[in-house]
């Protein structure tokens, strides 16, 4: 049964552009989604229907998106496709990086003219009272505190291969969010992180780049990555994407990333304004209003959280009358759904990625997969604790299971039933907001996209806020719902 309804919940809501469109993907980060802007309009301007899909969380993500299909082109560094999408494979020319692209179906553009590799920044004034001027010096300070973004934490080109290539003796090193951690470092939570050489925030919170004295970091030149078949389908659109290759210098990209960052200038304006200047492609943006926005995540969140509890409950009521009358299924059942809430959401989108790709599907599964255990334990404890004279009573009476079951054993069981479905619906209305990380949308978009742009106004007025008062009207309607389907002498406020 389960299978069944992952299998309709996937073709329901995997939707399918038309084939001569073109889907753009970009990371979290501010530069990522420029480029993706920059791609969208110049395709469109070029009467090439195209989708941006934003912030589609890191570099796995929007690969994984790419192999499967879900994404025709995004921008990405060649440092990261040898050094974390490529990681073992000891590439060191283009060609060889071309050849091993190749074999999976994926295709690299001429680079676009900037580099963007990795640093290691610290505030000005730390770095120069401690003396530190290249990373050599790091070894000499074991009680900094070091923080990186989570991918970085985990990248070959990262962390692991920093800290071994320098032999550094720092143990207090955490992961945050990128954003997080130039506030968490101009705070002096931390002593050092991770630059992108285009951010803005290096000059902005006056930080210190570390030379790189064993070369560690390799080149990253941005790149489009594209699917093999995109010529074959979309002639116009490599040559369309290619105006952009060697036309972005570090320079312009920084002062791109530092009027979307720190002046707020929206990503599709800043794309707007350097393709006038820079190729004369003149288009115009336009902007949606505050209530459409919120109008617009709320649908994609409903859509998110009525189809996957919709799915759970059918599934897992069920699930919870097997495990009260088979104590052996039941506790193999109990487990596997307590297994499925442990599994971090992240960690579950990207597994699904593969089979779902990017967007609501997966999404929609993942949130389906954690609202099983509340339900069915509760189902299970409510069909237990009926007391064994009444089950006696009813069965003295000659009714069938089915008879006993339908009409004196769950309406007995129905409050603890309910209890669970309410449980499970507001953590729902919660984790949905993790779906923005591969494209499903909702109140999680805003809240990602604040914390990029360090505007907790959109953090709190467009998502955590809206999807704080989703969950209490959420809870108000199955508290409605329960007064309905609970008996009268059952229900906790003892109206009739």
């Amino acid at each position: 049964m389960t299978s069944a309804w992952l299998a309709l919940m996937a073709a329901a809501l995997v939707g399918q552009e038309p084939s001569e469109s073109v889907r753009v993907g970009s990371k979290t980060f501010t530069e990522s989604v420029i480029l993706g802007e920059m791609a969208t309009q110049l395709l469109d301007e070029a009467a090439i229907p195209a989708t941006h899909r934003r912030e589609l969380g890191g570099t796995r993500v929007l690969f994984d998106g790419l192999v499967a299909g879900e994404l025709d082109v995004y921008p990405e560094y060649t440092g990261t496709i040898t050094g974390e999408i490529l990681a073992g494979k000891n590439i060191h020319t283009d060609d060889a990086l071309r050849a091993a692209l190749a074999e999976r179906g994926i295709r690299m553009s001429p680079p676009l003219g900037f580099d963007d590799t990795y640093a290691i920044g610290m505030r000005e004034d730390v770095a120069a009272r401690l003396g530190i001027r290249k990373l050599s010096d790091l070894r000499q300070h074991p009680e900094l505190k070091l923080g990186f973004s989570n991918e970085f934490m985990e990248r070959t080109d990262g962390w692991p291969g920093l800290r071994d290539r320098y032999a550094l003796p720092q143990g207090d090193v955490r992961g945050l969010d990128h954003d997080l951690a130039y506030r968490a470092i101009a705070s002096g939570e931390i002593d050092a992180t991770e630059l992108y050489s285009t951010d803005a925030e290096i000059r902005a919170y006056h930080l210190r780049t570390l030379e790189d004295d064993l070369r560690f970091f390799p080149p990253y030149r941005c790149v489009w990555l594209y699917r093999a078949d995109l010529p074959a389908r979309v002639p116009e659109a490599l040559e369309t994407l290619g105006r952009l290759e060697g036309r972005i210098s570090t320079a312009e990209m920084a002062a791109m990333n530092a009027r979307a960052k720190l002046d707020r200038v929206t990503e599709q304006q800043v794309a707007v304004d350097f393709l006038a200047q820079k190729l004369g492609i003149h288009t115009k943006v336009v902007v949606e209003g505050r209530a459409g926005r919120l109008l617009r995540r709320l649908r994609e969140h409903l859509t998110l959280v009525s189809l996957s509890m919709a799915a759970a409950i059918v599934v897992a009521i069920p699930l919870g009358i097997l495990a009260a009358y088979r104590p052996g299924a039941g506790s193999v059942i109990l487990a596997i759904a307590g297994i499925i809430q442990t599994v971090p959401s992240l960690a579950m989108l990207v597994f699904m990625i593969p089979w779902l790709g990017i967007g609501e599907a997966p999404a929609m599964v993942a949130l389906f997969l954690y609202s099983l255990l509340p339900i069915v334990r509760n189902t299970a404890t409510g069909l237990r604790e009926i007391p064994p004279s009444l089950r006696e009573s009813s069965e003295a009476l000659g009714l069938p299971p089915l008879t006993r079951l339908v009409r004196i054993e769950l309406p007995m069981a129905s409050r603890s039933i309910m209890a669970g479905i309410k449980t499970a619906a507001v953590i729902n209305v919660g984790t949905a907001t993790i779906g923005a990380l591969i494209g499903a949308g909702g109140f999680g978009q805003p809240i990602l996209t604040g914390l990029r742009r360090n505007d907790p106004r959109m953090i709190l007025l467009e998502g955590a806020i809206p999807a704080a008062v989703l969950a209490m009207a959420v809870q108000t309607v199955l508290d409605a719902i329960e007064w309905l389907v609970v008996p009268r002498g059952l229900r906790s406020d003892g109206r009739s």
